[in-house]
Protein backbone atom coordinates (compact mmCIF):
# COMPACT_ATOMS: atom_id res chain seq x y z
CA UNK A 1 0.00 0.00 0.00
CA UNK A 2 1.49 3.33 -0.78
CA UNK A 3 2.15 6.22 1.57
CA UNK A 4 -0.78 8.47 2.47
CA UNK A 5 -1.29 11.79 4.02
CA UNK A 6 -2.62 10.75 8.03
CA UNK A 7 -2.69 12.46 11.11
CA UNK A 8 -1.45 10.05 13.64
CA UNK A 9 -2.80 10.31 17.21
CA UNK A 10 -1.17 8.95 20.75
CA UNK A 11 -3.51 8.65 23.69
CA UNK A 12 -1.89 7.70 27.40
CA UNK A 13 -2.86 7.60 30.89
CA UNK A 14 -1.46 10.04 32.81
CA UNK A 15 1.02 8.97 35.40
CA UNK A 16 0.75 4.92 34.28
CA UNK A 17 3.59 3.50 36.32
CA UNK A 18 2.70 5.39 39.63
CA UNK A 19 -0.91 4.18 39.14
CA UNK A 20 0.64 0.27 38.45
CA UNK A 21 2.42 0.64 41.76
CA UNK A 22 -0.58 1.61 44.07
CA UNK A 23 -3.05 -0.82 42.04
CA UNK A 24 -3.74 -4.33 42.55
CA UNK A 25 -4.10 -6.80 39.30
CA UNK A 26 -7.95 -6.63 39.21
CA UNK A 27 -7.49 -2.77 39.61
CA UNK A 28 -5.08 -2.34 36.84
CA UNK A 29 -7.26 -4.65 34.49
CA UNK A 30 -10.71 -2.39 35.59
CA UNK A 31 -8.19 0.33 34.45
CA UNK A 32 -7.09 -1.09 31.06
CA UNK A 33 -10.60 -1.44 30.13
CA UNK A 34 -11.87 1.85 31.43
CA UNK A 35 -9.67 3.41 29.09
CA UNK A 36 -10.35 1.20 26.24
CA UNK A 37 -14.08 1.47 26.81
CA UNK A 38 -13.39 5.96 26.98
CA UNK A 39 -10.98 5.80 23.57
CA UNK A 40 -12.32 3.40 20.85
CA UNK A 41 -16.33 5.17 21.01
CA UNK A 42 -14.35 8.42 20.64
CA UNK A 43 -11.95 7.45 17.78
CA UNK A 44 -14.66 6.05 15.72
CA UNK A 45 -17.19 8.86 16.01
CA UNK A 46 -14.51 11.33 14.77
CA UNK A 47 -13.60 8.98 12.07
CA UNK A 48 -10.48 7.49 13.37
CA UNK A 49 -9.05 3.87 13.37
CA UNK A 50 -7.37 1.98 16.54
CA UNK A 51 -3.82 0.76 14.81
CA UNK A 52 -2.40 -0.35 18.14
CA UNK A 53 -3.88 -1.26 21.96
CA UNK A 54 -0.62 -0.78 24.18
CA UNK A 55 -3.18 -0.91 27.49
CA UNK A 56 -1.91 2.24 28.64
CA UNK A 57 -1.64 3.82 25.31
CA UNK A 58 -3.65 3.70 22.28
CA UNK A 59 -1.98 4.46 18.69
CA UNK A 60 -4.95 5.98 15.52
CA UNK A 61 -5.54 7.74 12.35
CA UNK A 62 -7.75 9.97 11.56
CA UNK A 63 -7.79 10.96 7.79
CA UNK A 64 -8.96 14.78 8.71
CA UNK A 65 -6.48 17.00 11.07
CA UNK A 66 -9.34 18.72 12.22
CA UNK A 67 -11.30 15.33 13.37
CA UNK A 68 -7.95 14.25 15.37
CA UNK A 69 -7.64 17.62 16.93
CA UNK A 70 -11.91 17.47 18.06
CA UNK A 71 -11.12 13.70 19.20
CA UNK A 72 -8.17 14.50 21.26
CA UNK A 73 -10.49 17.72 23.04
CA UNK A 74 -13.28 15.54 23.34
CA UNK A 75 -11.33 12.45 25.00
CA UNK A 76 -9.82 14.96 27.69
CA UNK A 77 -13.18 16.39 28.41
CA UNK A 78 -14.56 12.87 28.93
CA UNK A 79 -11.96 12.01 31.86
CA UNK A 80 -11.38 15.91 32.99
CA UNK A 81 -14.16 15.12 35.68
CA UNK A 82 -12.03 13.43 38.49
CA UNK A 83 -12.64 9.90 36.93
CA UNK A 84 -9.88 7.13 37.42
CA UNK A 85 -7.67 7.96 35.64
CA UNK A 86 -6.57 11.27 32.99
CA UNK A 87 -5.06 11.33 29.90
CA UNK A 88 -2.93 13.35 27.66
CA UNK A 89 -2.98 13.43 23.64
CA UNK A 90 -0.70 13.81 20.80
CA UNK A 91 -0.52 14.08 17.13
CA UNK A 92 1.18 14.67 14.36
CA UNK A 93 0.49 14.87 10.37
CA UNK A 94 2.01 13.78 7.68
CA UNK A 95 2.93 10.89 4.95
CA UNK A 96 2.15 7.49 6.96
CA UNK A 97 3.44 3.92 5.52
CA UNK A 98 0.46 0.69 6.86
CA UNK A 99 2.59 -2.53 7.02
CA UNK A 100 0.69 -5.71 8.88
CA UNK A 101 -1.70 -3.61 10.97
CA UNK A 102 1.18 -1.14 11.87
CA UNK A 103 1.70 2.61 10.62
CA UNK A 104 5.31 3.67 10.22
CA UNK A 105 6.70 7.54 9.22
CA UNK A 106 7.68 10.65 10.58
CA UNK A 107 4.71 11.63 11.32
CA UNK A 108 4.30 8.20 13.85
CA UNK A 109 7.65 9.12 15.19
CA UNK A 110 6.78 13.05 15.94
CA UNK A 111 3.89 12.10 17.75
CA UNK A 112 4.88 9.86 19.82
CA UNK A 113 7.94 11.81 20.76
CA UNK A 114 5.51 14.57 21.26
CA UNK A 115 3.22 12.86 23.62
CA UNK A 116 6.52 12.06 25.84
CA UNK A 117 6.64 16.42 26.90
CA UNK A 118 2.21 16.50 27.39
CA UNK A 119 1.42 16.97 30.29
CA UNK A 120 -1.67 15.64 31.74
CA UNK A 121 -5.16 16.73 30.67
CA UNK A 122 -3.86 18.15 27.19
CA UNK A 123 -3.69 18.05 23.54
CA UNK A 124 -0.63 18.91 22.14
CA UNK A 125 -0.27 19.18 18.26
CA UNK A 126 2.48 19.29 16.02
CA UNK A 127 3.20 22.10 13.38
CA UNK A 128 1.58 20.18 10.26
CA UNK A 129 -1.39 19.51 12.39
CA UNK A 130 -2.01 22.92 12.88
CA UNK A 131 -1.23 24.11 9.74
CA UNK A 132 -3.78 21.35 8.41
CA UNK A 133 -6.53 21.84 10.53
CA UNK A 134 -9.77 23.87 10.30
CA UNK A 135 -7.83 26.75 12.65
CA UNK A 136 -11.27 28.37 12.82
CA UNK A 137 -13.04 25.36 13.89
CA UNK A 138 -10.56 24.34 16.86
CA UNK A 139 -9.12 26.46 19.67
CA UNK A 140 -5.56 26.51 19.67
CA UNK A 141 -2.45 28.57 20.71
CA UNK A 142 1.57 27.90 20.67
CA UNK A 143 3.22 26.48 23.46
CA UNK A 144 6.78 26.75 22.49
CA UNK A 145 9.98 25.06 20.95
CA UNK A 146 11.04 21.74 21.82
CA UNK A 147 14.31 19.58 21.23
CA UNK A 148 12.41 16.17 20.91
CA UNK A 149 14.83 12.79 20.92
CA UNK A 150 15.38 11.21 17.76
CA UNK A 151 13.65 14.93 15.74
CA UNK A 152 16.11 16.57 14.20
CA UNK A 153 15.88 20.12 15.19
CA UNK A 154 13.50 22.07 17.33
CA UNK A 155 9.69 21.46 16.64
CA UNK A 156 7.59 24.32 17.21
CA UNK A 157 4.31 22.79 19.32
CA UNK A 158 0.38 24.16 19.82
CA UNK A 159 -1.94 22.96 22.01
CA UNK A 160 -5.75 22.84 21.50
CA UNK A 161 -7.94 24.31 24.34
CA UNK A 162 -10.15 22.06 25.99
CA UNK A 163 -13.58 23.77 26.96
CA UNK A 164 -12.56 23.71 30.91
CA UNK A 165 -9.29 24.65 30.41
CA UNK A 166 -7.40 28.64 29.62
CA UNK A 167 -3.85 29.21 30.14
CA UNK A 168 -3.35 32.94 31.73
CA UNK A 169 0.03 34.47 29.88
CA UNK A 170 2.31 35.50 32.86
CA UNK A 171 1.43 39.75 32.39
CA UNK A 172 -2.14 38.99 32.71
CA UNK A 173 -1.37 36.83 36.26
CA UNK A 174 1.09 39.63 37.34
CA UNK A 175 -1.89 42.50 36.55
CA UNK A 176 -4.79 40.26 38.66
CA UNK A 177 -2.07 40.44 41.40
CA UNK A 178 -0.73 43.86 41.00
CA UNK A 179 -4.66 44.88 40.22
CA UNK A 180 -3.68 46.57 37.24
CA UNK A 181 -5.77 44.16 35.14
CA UNK A 182 -8.91 45.87 33.67
CA UNK A 183 -11.70 44.12 32.12
CA UNK A 184 -13.65 45.68 29.37
CA UNK A 185 -16.41 43.37 27.93
CA UNK A 186 -18.51 43.52 24.90
CA UNK A 187 -21.02 46.30 25.47
CA UNK A 188 -19.39 47.96 27.96
CA UNK A 189 -18.46 51.52 28.32
CA UNK A 190 -14.31 52.01 28.89
CA UNK A 191 -14.13 53.03 32.62
CA UNK A 192 -10.88 55.19 33.69
CA UNK A 193 -7.49 53.15 33.11
CA UNK A 194 -4.75 52.94 36.19
CA UNK A 195 -1.19 54.14 35.12
CA UNK A 196 0.13 51.23 33.21
CA UNK A 197 -2.58 49.12 32.84
CA UNK A 198 -2.98 45.58 31.61
CA UNK A 199 -6.07 45.51 29.22
CA UNK A 200 -8.22 42.16 28.50
CA UNK A 201 -10.99 42.71 26.22
CA UNK A 202 -13.73 39.82 26.33
CA UNK A 203 -16.82 38.55 24.48
CA UNK A 204 -15.84 40.92 21.36
CA UNK A 205 -15.68 39.16 17.93
CA UNK A 206 -12.23 39.29 16.28
CA UNK A 207 -12.31 41.75 13.28
CA UNK A 208 -15.78 43.16 14.20
CA UNK A 209 -16.47 46.90 13.77
CA UNK A 210 -17.49 46.88 17.80
CA UNK A 211 -14.28 46.22 18.53
CA UNK A 212 -12.36 48.21 16.38
CA UNK A 213 -14.89 50.98 17.88
CA UNK A 214 -13.28 50.34 21.10
CA UNK A 215 -9.67 50.37 20.22
CA UNK A 216 -10.08 53.69 18.86
CA UNK A 217 -11.85 55.17 22.33
CA UNK A 218 -9.04 53.59 24.28
CA UNK A 219 -5.87 56.03 25.55
CA UNK A 220 -2.60 55.40 23.89
CA UNK A 221 -0.67 52.27 25.66
CA UNK A 222 2.12 49.48 24.58
CA UNK A 223 0.50 47.42 22.73
CA UNK A 224 1.41 44.19 24.73
CA UNK A 225 -0.38 45.29 27.34
CA UNK A 226 -3.66 44.78 25.31
CA UNK A 227 -5.14 40.78 25.40
CA UNK A 228 -8.07 39.78 23.47
CA UNK A 229 -10.15 36.56 25.30
CA UNK A 230 -11.96 34.09 22.67
CA UNK A 231 -12.46 30.68 21.62
CA UNK A 232 -11.91 30.89 18.39
CA UNK A 233 -10.64 33.03 15.67
CA UNK A 234 -10.17 32.92 11.80
CA UNK A 235 -6.55 32.81 11.22
CA UNK A 236 -6.30 36.00 9.30
CA UNK A 237 -8.05 37.54 12.41
CA UNK A 238 -5.46 36.02 14.50
CA UNK A 239 -2.52 37.32 12.19
CA UNK A 240 -3.90 40.64 12.08
CA UNK A 241 -4.03 40.88 15.27
CA UNK A 242 -0.72 39.81 16.56
CA UNK A 243 1.12 41.74 13.91
CA UNK A 244 -0.05 44.85 16.27
CA UNK A 245 1.97 42.73 19.59
CA UNK A 246 -0.84 42.55 21.04
CA UNK A 247 -1.79 38.97 22.89
CA UNK A 248 -4.37 36.71 22.55
CA UNK A 249 -6.03 34.07 25.44
CA UNK A 250 -7.69 31.62 24.10
CA UNK A 251 -10.69 29.72 26.10
CA UNK A 252 -14.11 29.83 26.90
CA UNK A 253 -15.48 32.60 29.36
CA UNK A 254 -16.33 30.22 32.06
CA UNK A 255 -12.62 28.80 31.87
CA UNK A 256 -11.23 32.28 31.74
CA UNK A 257 -13.37 33.53 34.76
CA UNK A 258 -11.80 30.32 36.42
CA UNK A 259 -8.09 31.20 36.06
CA UNK A 260 -8.37 34.32 37.02
CA UNK A 261 -9.80 33.52 40.06
CA UNK A 262 -7.48 30.92 40.43
CA UNK A 263 -4.13 33.48 39.86
CA UNK A 264 -5.32 35.66 42.71
CA UNK A 265 -4.52 32.81 44.89
CA UNK A 266 -1.60 34.33 47.07
CA UNK A 267 2.00 32.78 46.65
CA UNK A 268 3.72 30.74 49.41
CA UNK A 269 5.56 33.80 51.12
CA UNK A 270 9.75 32.88 50.90
CA UNK A 271 10.81 35.99 52.04
CA UNK A 272 13.63 35.55 54.69
CA UNK A 273 13.77 31.94 53.48
CA UNK A 274 16.15 31.89 50.68
CA UNK A 275 18.82 34.33 52.88
CA UNK A 276 21.65 32.83 55.06
CA UNK A 277 23.07 34.77 57.82
CA UNK A 278 26.51 33.14 58.44
CA UNK A 279 26.74 34.03 61.93
CA UNK A 280 23.68 33.99 63.60
CA UNK A 281 23.90 35.70 66.34
CA UNK A 282 25.04 38.73 64.21
CA UNK A 283 23.04 40.63 61.84
CA UNK A 284 23.66 40.95 57.81
CA UNK A 285 24.74 43.91 56.74
CA UNK A 286 25.35 43.27 52.91
CA UNK A 287 23.96 40.37 50.77
CA UNK A 288 25.19 38.85 47.77
CA UNK A 289 22.90 37.95 45.12
CA UNK A 290 23.22 35.78 42.02
CA UNK A 291 21.72 38.09 39.52
CA UNK A 292 22.29 37.38 35.56
CA UNK A 293 24.40 35.57 32.93
CA UNK A 294 27.73 37.13 31.97
CA UNK A 295 28.51 36.54 28.00
CA UNK A 296 32.12 36.42 27.37
CA UNK A 297 33.30 37.02 24.15
CA UNK A 298 33.74 34.93 20.89
CA UNK A 299 35.50 33.43 19.42
CA UNK A 300 37.64 32.56 22.26
CA UNK A 301 41.18 31.32 22.14
CA UNK A 302 40.48 28.96 18.79
CA UNK A 303 37.99 26.94 20.92
CA UNK A 304 34.84 28.16 21.24
CA UNK A 305 33.28 29.42 17.69
CA UNK A 306 29.48 30.76 19.59
CA UNK A 307 27.66 29.49 22.15
CA UNK A 308 23.88 29.38 23.97
CA UNK A 309 22.21 29.50 27.60
CA UNK A 310 18.68 28.55 28.21
CA UNK A 311 16.38 30.08 30.21
CA UNK A 312 14.24 28.13 32.05
CA UNK A 313 10.87 29.17 33.89
CA UNK A 314 11.89 29.84 37.20
CA UNK A 315 15.03 31.97 36.18
CA UNK A 316 18.12 29.70 35.78
CA UNK A 317 20.17 29.60 33.21
CA UNK A 318 21.24 26.18 32.00
CA UNK A 319 23.09 24.51 28.46
CA UNK A 320 20.01 23.55 27.84
CA UNK A 321 16.89 22.05 28.09
CA UNK A 322 13.86 21.20 26.63
CA UNK A 323 11.43 23.48 28.81
CA UNK A 324 13.31 26.48 28.39
CA UNK A 325 11.64 29.59 27.45
CA UNK A 326 13.86 31.12 25.47
CA UNK A 327 17.83 31.11 24.14
CA UNK A 328 20.67 33.16 24.53
CA UNK A 329 23.28 32.74 21.75
CA UNK A 330 26.76 34.96 21.59
CA UNK A 331 28.23 34.84 18.21
CA UNK A 332 31.06 37.22 16.95
CA UNK A 333 29.93 40.80 17.50
CA UNK A 334 26.58 40.32 18.45
CA UNK A 335 24.31 38.68 20.85
CA UNK A 336 20.73 37.39 20.31
CA UNK A 337 17.41 36.16 21.81
CA UNK A 338 15.40 33.46 20.73
CA UNK A 339 11.59 33.04 22.22
CA UNK A 340 11.13 29.44 22.69
CA UNK A 341 7.31 30.22 23.99
CA UNK A 342 4.99 32.64 23.81
CA UNK A 343 5.21 35.76 26.17
CA UNK A 344 8.41 37.19 26.08
CA UNK A 345 8.51 40.86 24.85
CA UNK A 346 12.20 42.83 23.95
CA UNK A 347 11.74 46.70 24.41
CA UNK A 348 7.74 46.28 24.36
CA UNK A 349 7.30 44.06 20.92
CA UNK A 350 6.45 40.49 21.37
CA UNK A 351 8.67 37.95 20.24
CA UNK A 352 6.90 35.04 18.55
CA UNK A 353 8.19 31.49 19.61
CA UNK A 354 10.94 30.71 16.87
CA UNK A 355 12.10 34.42 16.57
CA UNK A 356 15.32 35.98 17.02
CA UNK A 357 15.62 39.32 17.93
CA UNK A 358 19.51 41.21 18.36
CA UNK A 359 20.05 42.57 22.08
CA UNK A 360 21.25 46.16 21.89
CA UNK A 361 22.29 47.68 25.01
CA UNK A 362 19.85 48.72 27.82
CA UNK A 363 17.17 46.02 26.00
CA UNK A 364 14.49 45.47 28.40
CA UNK A 365 13.31 41.95 28.43
CA UNK A 366 9.85 40.65 29.81
CA UNK A 367 9.91 36.55 29.86
CA UNK A 368 7.59 34.28 31.70
CA UNK A 369 10.59 33.85 33.91
CA UNK A 370 10.32 37.46 34.92
CA UNK A 371 12.42 40.42 33.55
CA UNK A 372 15.61 40.81 32.64
CA UNK A 373 18.08 43.86 31.85
CA UNK A 374 20.94 43.76 28.71
CA UNK A 375 23.61 45.66 29.05
CA UNK A 376 26.42 45.58 26.15
CA UNK A 377 30.01 45.77 27.47
CA UNK A 378 32.39 44.64 24.93
CA UNK A 379 35.18 45.30 26.98
CA UNK A 380 37.67 42.82 29.05
CA UNK A 381 36.69 39.81 27.27
CA UNK A 382 32.64 39.87 27.81
CA UNK A 383 30.06 41.01 25.29
CA UNK A 384 27.35 42.13 27.43
CA UNK A 385 25.52 40.65 30.68
CA UNK A 386 21.74 39.74 31.16
CA UNK A 387 20.58 41.07 34.86
CA UNK A 388 17.83 39.26 36.16
CA UNK A 389 17.87 38.04 40.13
CA UNK A 390 17.24 34.61 41.21
CA UNK A 391 16.84 33.13 44.61
CA UNK A 392 20.50 32.51 45.63
CA UNK A 393 21.56 34.44 47.98
CA UNK A 394 23.97 34.84 51.17
CA UNK A 395 23.66 36.85 54.04
CA UNK A 396 27.11 39.01 55.54
CA UNK A 397 27.45 40.27 58.88
CA UNK A 398 30.12 42.62 60.25
CA UNK A 399 33.83 41.25 60.34
CA UNK A 400 32.71 37.94 58.39
CA UNK A 401 34.49 36.47 55.26
CA UNK A 402 32.14 35.11 52.16
CA UNK A 403 33.77 32.97 49.00
CA UNK A 404 32.29 32.75 45.91
CA UNK A 405 33.13 29.71 43.71
CA UNK A 406 32.01 26.64 42.29
CA UNK A 407 32.81 24.90 45.40
CA UNK A 408 33.72 27.46 47.94
CA UNK A 409 34.54 26.90 51.32
CA UNK A 410 32.24 27.64 53.70
CA UNK A 411 30.82 30.25 54.18
CA UNK A 412 30.08 31.00 50.32
CA UNK A 413 27.82 31.48 47.39
CA UNK A 414 28.33 28.65 45.07
CA UNK A 415 28.02 29.57 40.93
CA UNK A 416 26.53 27.93 38.97
CA UNK A 417 28.72 24.70 37.34
CA UNK A 418 26.70 23.57 34.31
CA UNK A 419 27.91 20.82 32.82
CA UNK A 420 27.57 19.62 29.55
CA UNK A 421 28.75 20.63 26.11
CA UNK A 422 25.49 21.06 23.95
CA UNK A 423 25.60 24.53 24.13
CA UNK A 424 28.96 25.28 22.40
CA UNK A 425 29.90 25.62 18.72
CA UNK A 426 33.33 24.79 18.37
CA UNK A 427 36.34 26.24 16.56
CA UNK A 428 38.12 23.89 13.94
CA UNK A 429 41.27 22.64 14.88
CA UNK A 430 43.23 20.31 17.46
CA UNK A 431 43.18 22.94 20.30
CA UNK A 432 39.25 22.72 20.31
CA UNK A 433 39.34 19.25 19.48
CA UNK A 434 41.32 18.62 22.84
CA UNK A 435 39.44 21.15 25.05
CA UNK A 436 36.21 19.55 23.70
CA UNK A 437 37.68 15.53 24.82
CA UNK A 438 39.25 17.00 28.24
CA UNK A 439 35.35 17.92 29.45
CA UNK A 440 36.06 21.93 28.83
CA UNK A 441 32.70 23.87 29.59
CA UNK A 442 32.71 27.63 29.92
CA UNK A 443 31.91 27.59 33.69
CA UNK A 444 34.45 25.08 34.37
CA UNK A 445 37.20 26.85 32.52
CA UNK A 446 36.45 30.30 33.43
CA UNK A 447 35.28 30.19 36.81
CA UNK A 448 37.49 28.15 39.89
CA UNK A 449 36.70 26.46 42.30
CA UNK A 450 37.50 29.06 45.23
CA UNK A 451 36.92 32.52 42.68
CA UNK A 452 37.08 35.24 45.40
CA UNK A 453 36.20 36.52 48.71
CA UNK A 454 34.36 39.58 49.95
CA UNK A 455 35.26 40.49 53.46
CA UNK A 456 33.26 42.95 55.65
CA UNK A 457 35.61 45.00 57.42
CA UNK A 458 35.30 48.11 59.66
CA UNK A 459 35.97 49.91 56.81
CA UNK A 460 33.33 48.28 54.50
CA UNK A 461 33.23 45.58 51.91
CA UNK A 462 36.35 44.87 50.14
CA UNK A 463 36.73 42.01 46.97
CA UNK A 464 39.57 39.46 47.21
CA UNK A 465 40.63 37.43 44.18
CA UNK A 466 41.08 34.18 45.28
CA UNK A 467 42.08 32.36 41.72
CA UNK A 468 45.90 32.57 39.98
CA UNK A 469 44.27 32.30 36.13
CA UNK A 470 40.49 33.06 36.56
CA UNK A 471 39.61 36.90 36.78
CA UNK A 472 37.17 38.45 38.97
CA UNK A 473 35.53 41.80 37.92
CA UNK A 474 33.72 44.68 39.68
CA UNK A 475 31.09 46.36 37.60
CA UNK A 476 30.39 49.94 38.78
CA UNK A 477 27.80 52.03 36.31
CA UNK A 478 29.15 51.34 33.13
CA UNK A 479 32.99 50.26 34.16
CA UNK A 480 33.95 47.27 34.54
CA UNK A 481 37.59 47.01 36.23
CA UNK A 482 39.49 43.46 37.16
CA UNK A 483 40.73 42.81 41.01
CA UNK A 484 43.93 42.50 41.11
CA UNK A 485 44.02 43.72 44.41
CA UNK A 486 41.68 43.98 47.35
CA UNK A 487 38.79 46.73 46.20
CA UNK A 488 36.11 48.61 48.00
CA UNK A 489 32.39 47.72 46.87
CA UNK A 490 29.35 49.29 47.65
CA UNK A 491 25.74 48.32 47.14
CA UNK A 492 24.75 48.62 44.09
CA UNK A 493 27.99 47.30 42.38
CA UNK A 494 28.33 43.71 40.67
CA UNK A 495 30.95 40.99 40.96
CA UNK A 496 31.69 39.52 37.02
CA UNK A 497 33.77 36.16 36.84
CA UNK A 498 33.47 34.08 34.49
CA UNK A 499 29.68 33.41 33.20
CA UNK A 500 28.25 34.50 36.55
CA UNK A 501 27.00 37.83 37.88
CA UNK A 502 26.89 38.64 41.79
CA UNK A 503 24.95 41.62 43.17
CA UNK A 504 25.92 43.40 45.79
CA UNK A 505 23.05 44.78 48.07
CA UNK A 506 21.76 46.00 51.26
CA UNK A 507 20.03 43.22 53.09
CA UNK A 508 15.99 43.73 52.18
CA UNK A 509 14.33 45.02 55.31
Amino acid sequence: MPTQTRTVVFTDIADYTASVGRTDREGLRNLIAAHEQTVKPVVEAYRGRVVKNLGDSFMALFPAATDAARFGLELVDLVSGGGAFSMRVAMATGDVEEIDGDAFGDAANLASRILSKTPAGEVWLSLGTQISMNQSEIPWEPVGRYALKGIAGEQEIFRAVPRNRCWLPDSLVQGVRTGKLVRIKAGDRPPLLPPEPVILLEGFTPGSEELKRLLDTLPVIDSNRLWLSTSRIALSDRIAWLAEQRGLVIGLPEALEKAIQESRAPLASTSGSDTIILDVAGMAVLELILAGLALPAVPMSQVVESYTYDLLPDGRWVNRSDNAVARVETVQEKVTLAALVPGLFVGGRQVAPGSVVELNDGAEIRTPAGPIQYRELKEKGYMGVLFSDTLSRLGIAAGQQAEIGREPNHPGLALPDRRGQDNIRWCVGSRAARARESGFTLDRALAGRRQAALVMGPGGATVIGLHERCPTFVMNGQAMERVQSPRAVSPGDFIVTGTSVVAVREPAS
